[in-house]
Order: structure tokens, then C-alpha cells, then sequence
């Protein structure tokens, strides 16, 4: 019996901690929503930001600070900005300056850098003399500055430029690619696409690859195939470089569920990986399937259809996409985590895979769920095995705040 309950009250923990929550507005005030569409927190704030690791940066009388999914404050509102945690480190404007802290609010002191940039897969960037380096959430150095640019890390890689040339290292500042490529692209499998003066290819192993009248490539993405343009067409490469499906479509779309949006003249449709049409190129535009099998198609307005082509969720619906990409394979249209922002009449509310209205809710802003609950940060970063290259994070020392209290 001891057992039973033992197992159960962990079954609970589990549960609890893995809440997630949505930060919306509501009567010009912010609060947050747990996925049954009740308020965990009330509306209250006037600018605050979503959950990231278990707090939240919301504003208290024109200062900022960190509270809880209970809604307590943490760490006090004594900052003129802050920004969110990642890896257990956030940065926050003090006075005039940005400075690290950790999840108590303590202040952390890393290298000397010419800015502050914020950490992501358990690293951040960190600039001297026009170079840039590693540094972990322990402050200490994992690579000294050597790059002239770093571009933000996915899934713990990261495009690395050295004298006007690309390549790839891993958290820990180890090359895995070296930068001899005109550009580059994602690291997935052990494989990248590159440009070497004109001619684009892929890399695996260190070597070059090049693919067979390629104009451009595309990331790859969850799948072992993306698309890529040859004589103006698109068409999927594998990743040997290979066409596995004859570049002939005007414009096309990554992947997922064995399902690719592609356009033929002014229509989109979506073919398998043998490029045959499984749902018929009918719809004004369309964006790749979720992982619960539903992908945002538009007539006049959006809506959703399942793999067989069938529209599940009518077409009335404005969608967003989610400014910061998604974490791993989540997609940045659609359904993330069993739901789907959408827009209607000027409101924000959340969808579930029926078609129902979270909560039957509708709101001025809403955000997308993120987990609420602190994480375990390790003391040094772990190696972790999307189109174009990424913009440079942005230092802390010239950002700007992002409106999440406003309606986008």
C-alpha cells in the first residue's frame, strides 16, 4: 500500500510541475492561463512576459522583476528592463547597465565583454577586441574569442563566421564543420548544406558534396529530405545531395508527417516523399502539418485539414507564427503543444484539435504556452544532436523590448 502511494503522489509532482502556461490579456490587463483555460493568475499586470524556466518578468510601477507560477514574486521588481531566463541566467538592465543574474536574483560576473548576449543551450556569446567566444552559465570560458561572428545556437550548433567564412561548432566551441563555405546552413544528422564560391552542396564528414544544378537549399528540418531550387523550380534533396523529387514546383515548404506543402501556379497541394500528390493542390496557401497530424491551410482565411485532406476546423481563422523559433520539431504555424493560436474578430484565443475554443475564451493578446516549472541546468552545457541563416543575436545593451503586452 505504502508503495501505491508513493508511486502516485510522484505520478502528482510530475503533473504539477509540468504545467504549462499562456501569458493573455484580458480588460487591458496580463495574466496567465493554464491549458484548461482557467486563470492561474489573475489579470493584474500592465507589461509582463511569458513563463521561461518556471518565472516570469512582469512590470510592478515602472520597474521589473520575477515572479512564480503562483504569481509571487521571486525576485523583486528593481530593474528598468529585463529579459527572459535561459539556462538559469537572465539579463536585466540595473541603473544603467545590464548585468547577468541567476534564478535567486544574484548578480553573476562573467568575462569582460564588449556586450551582454543572452544565453541559450547553456551558452552565450561574449566579444572582445571585435571576436566573439563561449562562455557557459557558470561564467567560465568554454571558447576564447576567436570568431568574428557567432549566429544564435539550434539544437546545440551554431554557424560560426571566421574571416568572410562559415562553418559549425558545437556548445562546447568544438568545430564540427570548418569555416571554409561562402555560407552554410542547420546542423542535422551530421549534415549541413553549404555554398563554396558559387556552387551549393552538402557537407557530411568534412566533405563537400555538391548537388547537381542546386541554386539554393534549404535547413532541413525533422525529415531526411528539403527542399531546394534548380532552374528557378523547387524540388527535395535527400542528404546525399540526391533529387529525390524533381525540382517542378513553383514554391514548396518543408516536410513533416511524410506531407510537404508545395505550390503549382497559384495553388497549393501537398505531395509525399515520392512526390506524388496526396492532397490536391487546391488552397490559396498552406504551411506544414503539427505533430498531432493537422496542418493550417487558407481559402479566403485559415483552417485546418488532417492527412487525409480533410478540412477539420473551418477556414475562418487569422494564425500566427511564433516569432521565436520553436524549440526542436515544433512547428512555428499551427498546432504547438495540442494547440493553436489563432486570431478571430481581433481576438486571440487558443484552438484544441476539435475545433473548440479553449476555455471558450477570446482575449486582446495571447501568447504561447511554455512550461512553468524551474529547470535543472547543468553546471556545463551538453552537446544536443531549420531556412535561411539566422540573424546575429542582438546585445542586450541596444535591445529592443519586445511588445508582448500589445496586440499583434
Amino acid at each position: 500500500m505504502k508503495k501505491t502511494f508513493l508511486f502516485l503522489s510522484l505520478v502528482f509532482i510530475q503533473f504539477v510541475n509540468s504545467q504549462e502556461l499562456a501569458l493573455v490579456k484580458k480588460n487591458s490587463k496580463i495574466g496567465y492561463i493554464s491549458k484548461d483555460g482557467s486563470f492561474k493568475i489573475e489579470p493584474q499586470f500592465k507589461s509582463a512576459r511569458s513563463f521561461s524556466e518556471g518565472l516570469a518578468a512582469v512590470e510592478n510601477n515602472g520597474k521589473w522583476g520575477f515572479i512564480d507560477a503562483k504569481g509571487t514574486w521571486v525576485i523583486p521588481a528593481d530593474f528598468k528592463d529585463a529579459k527572459d531566463f535561459n539556462s538559469g541566467i537572465a539579463i536585466v538592465q540595473k541603473d544603467k547597465d545590464w548585468v547577468y543574474i541567476n534564478t535567486k536574483g544574484e548578480i553573476q560576473k562573467g568575462p569582460a565583454s564588449d556586450k551582454l548576449f543572452d544565453f541559450n543551450d547553456g551558452v552565450a556569446f561574449f566579444r572582445q577586441n571585435n571576436k566573439v567566444g563561449l562562455i557557459n552559465n557558470k561564467m567560465t570560458v568554454v571558447l576564447e574569442p576567436k570568431y568574428d561572428q557567432i549566429k544564435p545556437f539550434e539544437n546545440g550548433f551554431a554557424r560560426v563566421e571566421l574571416n568572410k567564412n562559415w562553418g559549425i561548432i558545437n556548445t562546447e566551441g568544438k568545430e564540427l564543420v570548418e569555416p571554409t563555405y561562402t555560407e552554410i546552413g542547420n546542423y542535422f544528422k551530421n549534415t549541413t548544406w553549404a555554398r563554396k564560391d558559387k556552387t551549393f552542396g552538402l557537407v557530411n564528414a568534412g566533405k563537400f558534396i555538391p548537388v547537381d544544378g542546386a541554386e539554393k537549399i534549404w535547413d532541413f528540418e525533422t525529415q531526411d529530405l528539403t527542399f531546394a531550387k534548380k532552374n528557378g523550380k523547387i524540388g527535395y534533396i535527400d542528404l546525399k545531395g540526391n533529387w529525390a523529387i524533381l525540382p517542378i514546383y513553383d514554391k514548396g515548404k518543408a516536410f513533416s508527417k511524410n506531407l510537404a506543402p508545395v505550390l503549382v501556379g497559384k495553388k497549393w497541394g501537398f505531395i509525399n516523399p515520392e512526390g506524388k500528390f496526396v492532397i490536391e493542390p487546391t488552397y490559396n496557401d498552406a504551411e506544414v502539418f503539427s505533430t498531432n497530424g493537422l496542418a493550417p491551410v487558407k481559402e479566403n482565411n485559415w483552417g485546418f485539414i488532417n492527412e487525409a485532406g480533410k478540412i477539420v476546423i473551418p477556414t475562418q481563422y487569422g494564425i500566427t507564427t511564433n516569432a521565436i523559433i520553436a524549440m526542436f520539431t515544433q512547428q512555428d504555424k499551427g498546432f504547438i503543444d495540442g494547440v493553436a493560436r489563432v486570431k478571430n474578430e481581433g481576438k486571440w484565443g487558443f484552438l484544441n484539435p476539435d475545433g473548440t475554443v479553449l476555455s471558450n475564451q477570446w482575449f486582446e493578446n495571447a501568447e504561447l504556452f511554455s512550461k512553468s516549472e524551474k529547470k535543472q541546468v547543468a553546471e556545463t552545457p551538453t552537446e544536443k544532436p531549420k531556412q535561411e541563416t539566422k540573424q546575429e543575436a542582438k546585445p542586450a545593451s541596444k535591445t529592443t523590448k519586445k511588445p508582448v503586452a500589445k496586440k499583434k
